[in-house]
């Protein structure tokens, strides 16, 4: 029987499609390989926070009545019992000086009515109730003249003017913050930590800190107080941060916070995207194999490998999609 030449070229045609398809899938896969690395291996909690004085103190008014006038602005440095801001008094000096005419009355009455005791013209209860009752006018003057002075208020500790919050013809109330005043050299930073990681927080642990205000920077500080009550809304809790000596930040700055939880030395580290779900493609006589692997520490580019790997091992980084078991690959950076 005679094949037509049609058929031959069909039949070589579809000879060179399979082959063709064999060599393809049967092609080494170019692949970028490293091998693992000794260092250290840290755990991070993140976290964000801000830069405020570490003995801050927030100035209010005792009483309520307008400012009639400032004496300190902001970024101005100020010493126990300076002068603030003046409320107007000029109600409380009335009131003081109808006490004071009040007190010289009572004093009056108590002086005629001392005198005629002394001459036996009085009874003992009569000199007692003018007595008592000057006593009571001179504290009441007392307490007007005392009350007179919150209408000036002071600085109570050493420090800077952080922030003013008022300017003339405020009412100033109690729960109304005029001022705040600290003192920059001495700066703290609270960062609001999520409760699931708040256990491994311990005072003492190394924290790296950046801002977007300070491109490339990094800012380092200690841990030194874990806050024991927490947020139940926010489901957080506050830690106070040291910075390092000569770290010197604007106060309210926000920062982005990476606690150290854990650091290990001499770990065994490999690329994060070398390690995918506890398993890693490494190079075996010039083919692929998945091999399971334990992992330690995770960091964002490092991940610590405990166990399944030694330091000759040649891993595959970031393997390409489809990779099988025991395929031919060429390997690059091993």
């Amino acid at each position: 029987m005679r094949i037509r030449p049609a058929w031959v070229i069909v039949i070589l045609v579809i000879l060179a499609a399979a082959a063709g398809a064999w060599w393809w899938t049967q092609r080494p896969v170019e692949v970028t390989g490293t091998r693992p690395t000794i260092g250290p291996a840290m755990e991070v909690i993140y976290a964000t926070g801000f830069v405020e004085p570490r003995r801050p103190v927030e100035v209010s008014s005792r009483i309520t009545a307008p400012v009639v006038e400032l004496y300190v602005e902001e970024g101005q440095r100020v010493t126990p019992g300076q002068p603030l801001v003046r409320l107007d008094d000029v109600d409380q000096r009335q009131t003081i000086a109808q006490l004071a005419a009040q007190t010289r009355s009572a004093e009056q009455d108590e002086g005629r009515t001392l005198a005629l005791y002394r001459q036996g013209f009085a009874s003992a209860a009569a000199r007692d109730r003018v007595v008592t009752a000057a006593q009571s006018a001179r504290a009441a003057e007392a307490a007007a003249w005392g009350r007179l002075a919150q209408f000036t208020i002071r600085a109570s500790i050493p420090g800077v003017v952080l922030r003013r919050e008022v300017e003339p013809g405020d009412l100033a109330t109690p729960s109304r913050t005029l001022f705040q005043i600290g003192d920059p050299a001495l700066l703290r930073v609270t960062a609001t930590v999520d409760e699931r990681d708040i256990p491994r927080v311990r005072a003492g642990a190394e924290a790296i800190m950046s801002s977007d205000a300070y491109p490339g920077r990094t800012f380092k500080g200690r841990v030194y107080e874990v806050t024991p009550g927490g947020d139940p809304s926010q489901r957080s809790f506050r830690v106070r941060i040291a910075p390092d000596p000569g770290v010197v930040l604007p106060v309210g700055l926000t920062l982005e916070v990476n606690i150290v939880s854990t650091v290990k030395h001499g770990a065994l580290l490999l690329p994060a995207n070398a390690i995918k779900g506890g398993k890693v493609w490494a190079v075996d006589d010039g083919r692929a194999r998945q091999i399971d692997v334990r992992a330690g520490v995770e960091g964002a580019e490092k991940t610590e490998v405990v166990r399944g790997l030694s330091r000759a091992s040649c891993v595959i980084v970031a393997p390409p999609d489809g990779l099988a078991d025991g395929r031919r690959i060429q390997v690059s950076g091993c």
